[in-house]
């Protein structure tokens, strides 16, 4: 199969092509760098240089492909409308990554939600999410009414070393570097929030999955556990070599450091469960639990 897939150069875009292109497909992979294109090309993805506002780029290559996966930028409205326009009436397939900070809440880390989201359960998404919770929703949309075969997979933390290029994820490099800086392991707030996770290597296979099983419309989160951030803060004190001992990180001082991110990615609560991702695909996640991976970066720390 031939897949356009946006992203090429991000954690979770570069894994999940080196992950395809290794299961047979053809991948081409959208590079805003251009000094980022031998890398990608030396993984074996075919690098297409161009950004998501090449509206004629995007529409020439998702018409041209068996597949399109967006992996770049979950709220760029523009991107996913041409992708979409360009595939209408096919029958292809169109992957939309979001994430579970959809669900997530405005805690700051001061407290531990008692809600759990499988796929089917309602929620209110805070005001910074409800953008990308329209836009999942225009995608499930074009799946029933457009003649397109999409998909929206909705990771939670995402951890592993990456699959492709070299790169980090988003939440825990930061917990990591913050206690590195401190000496300690470091929490936002109080640290009680929680946040469902899953293994890179588990995500990739969730993905070939969908690609290969997926119902038009299906909405996937992705998660293998969860744990709070003071949990999280003490596995990476113990990796560190800090014995364990975690410490607050105001959650202003937060904020004010890094901004709005710092609110849904560390200070909120995102409970998630997989249910659909198991039920329908068959997806049995097997790479190591969050703590058992901090853990082994040990000696790499």
């Amino acid at each position: 199969m031939n897949i356009f897939l946006t992203g090429a150069t991000g954690y979770i875009g570069s894994s999940v092509a080196v992950h395809l292109k290794n299961k047979g497909h053809a991948v081409y992979g959208l590079v805003r760098n251009p000094e980022k294109a031998a890398a990608v090309q030396a993984l074996g993805i075919m690098p297409v240089v161009g950004t998501l506002d090449d509206v004629a780029l995007l529409a020439q290559y998702a018409a041209q492909s068996d597949a399109v996966i967006h992996t770049a930028d979950a709220d760029h409205e523009q991107a996913v409308a041409v992708m979409l326009q360009a595939l209408e009436g096919t029958g292809k397939t169109f992957i939309h990554t979001s994430g579970s900070s959809v669900v997530g809440d405005d805690a700051l880390g001061a407290t531990e939600s008692p809600f759990i989201y499988d796929e089917t359960t309602p929620f209110t998404p805070m005001d910074i999410r409800r953008a990308r919770v329209a836009l999942n929703e225009r995608v499930l949309h074009a799946g029933r009414e457009r003649g397109i075969r999409t998909v929206v997979i909705v990771p939670s933390m995402v951890y592993g070393q990456s699959l492709g290029l070299d790169v980090s994820s988003d939440q825990l490099p930061v917990v990591f570097r913050k206690s590195q800086e401190a000496g300690i392991g470091i929490y936002m707030g109080e640290g009680l929030n929680r946040w469902s996770n899953v293994h890179i290597a588990d995500l990739v296979t969730l993905y070939q999955l969908a690609l290969e099983q997926a119902p038009t419309g299906s909405y996937f989160f992705a998660e293998n556990g969860e744990a709070s951030y003071k949990e999280l803060a003490g596995y990476v004190s113990e990796a560190l070599g800090f014995g364990g001992a975690t410490r607050s990180w105001p959650a202003g001082d937060a904020l004010a450091e890094l901004g709005d991110w710092a609110r849904f990615a560390l200070g909120s609560n995102s409970r998630v469960r997989a249910l659909q991702a198991r039920q329908l695909l068959g997806w049995q996640p097997a790479a190591a639990p969050v703590r058992e991976w901090i853990l082994s970066q040990k000696k790499q720390a």
